[in-house]
């Protein structure tokens, strides 16, 4: 992977990550501090990479809410993070789509904001292929894909009904780069990306023969989440926050991490995914 889609990646993750803070090992529920998950399905690079942008960045958080104690903890699945909301206890979240339509019923996840970065990935999704022109010649074919392991959320949010995992030989794969050159190399007819992937797939050797056959809608971004233990005034106080965040001060180290905008919402903005992911 070229150093320059690592650093966009790591960028991406630490935008993410707007509202954690340093100590994220010490912080426990009840103690008066502001705990915030950041759940980050298919990212690229670590928390320990992420974690100095992070560190900046929630020195504009913390300024603007009067938050005199904040910590959080940047993850890669919605498993760890079931692990982490029953041991700190925490007041927001910021998640991935698909993470956030498979854990807020059960936690009772309130949508408050959006969370916009300024790399592509996870608002679109595309199958591509070399050899193939339309999503009806893939299907009984090869798939590969690093999507696959969310069959639920691609189904019945991604597909539109349009196609389900089970109408292809499945192939999964572990890494965004291994996806494509799956594809590149002749070893899967089709596969299934999102938009980061298919802006990389030029990159790769090959790639220029491959091209999207079919794309999905456009999802909504990332969701800020408010938990039912966020105290409403603090809440309040929050949300009216998000637009200033990128803003004043802010505004250089939102680009440095990579992030576009926060901006408040609710789930009015998310009501269509969540009503297909529920069918």
């Amino acid at each position: 992977m070229p150093v320059s889609r690592r650093l966009a990646s790591i960028a991406l993750a630490a935008a993410c990550c707007a509202a954690l803070g340093t100590a994220t090992q010490t912080a426990r529920a009840g103690d008066g501090t502001v705990n915030v998950l950041v759940v980050k399905e298919h990212g690229v690079g670590s928390a320990a990479q992420a974690q100095p942008l992070i560190d900046k960045l929630i020195a504009v958080v913390a300024k603007q809410n009067g938050w005199t104690a904040s910590a959080g903890k940047y993850l890669t699945s919605r498993e760890a993070a079931e692990t982490q909301i029953h041991s700190v206890d925490p007041h927001y979240g910021i998640l991935s789509l698909a993470a956030f339509l498979a854990l807020g019923p059960k936690h009772k996840l309130d949508v408050i904001g959006q969370a916009e970065v300024a790399q592509a990935g996870g608002r679109q999704y595309h199958i591509i292929s070399k050899n193939q022109a339309d999503l009806a010649g893939c299907k009984g074919k090869t798939l590969a894909s690093d999507h696959a392991d969310d069959r639920k959320f691609i189904d019945k949010v991604v597909a539109g009904g349009k196609f389900s995992l089970g109408d292809f030989t499945l192939v999964e794969t572990k890494r965004p780069v291994q996806t494509l050159k799956k594809v590149t190399s002749g070893e899967a007819e089709c596969a299934l990306v999102d938009d980061a992937q298919l802006g990389e797939l030029a990159k790769i050797e090959g790639g220029a023969a491959v091209k999207s056959i079919w794309a999905s809608d456009k999802l909504p971004p990332m969701v800020v989440v408010a938990f039912p233990s966020a105290p409403a005034a603090e809440r309040k106080a929050f949300q009216s926050s998000l637009g200033k965040i990128c803003a004043g001060d802010g505004k250089a180290t939102c680009r440095e991490a990579g992030l576009s905008a926060f901006k408040s919402a609710s789930a009015a903005d998310y009501a269509s995914v969540m009503s297909a992911y529920d069918k």
